[in-house]
């Protein structure tokens, strides 16, 4: 069987645990409570936790007030461009 990582992604999404760790400001995503086989680092801050078998099961960030910060701050920008060139169109 082929797992597709979008549909995996959506499945467990459903049963993500999210733990802040207020003193270090770090954001835990805990997808699955599964040993760790591995882990790759997806940015400065961000670390992907992997089981044996490669799948996603936790997602570490680091800086996390920052990184919440910034994310919101590019979407709203995001959508302000989207409706300004809906305006002019």
């Amino acid at each position: 069987m082929t797992i597709v990582w979008t549909d995996y992604l959506k499945y467990k999404a459903n049963r993500i645990k999210m733990t802040y760790f207020d003193k270090e400001d770090v954001l835990y995503l805990e997808i699955s409570d599964e040993p760790e086989g591995g882990s790759i680092e997806l940015g400065s801050n961000i670390t992907a936790e992997l089981n044996d078998r490669g799948e996603l099961i936790g997602v570490e960030i680091l800086k996390a007030s920052d990184f919440i910060r910034d994310s919101i701050l590019e979407s709203i920008q995001a959508k302000m461009l989207q409706l300004d060139k809906a305006q002019t169109a």
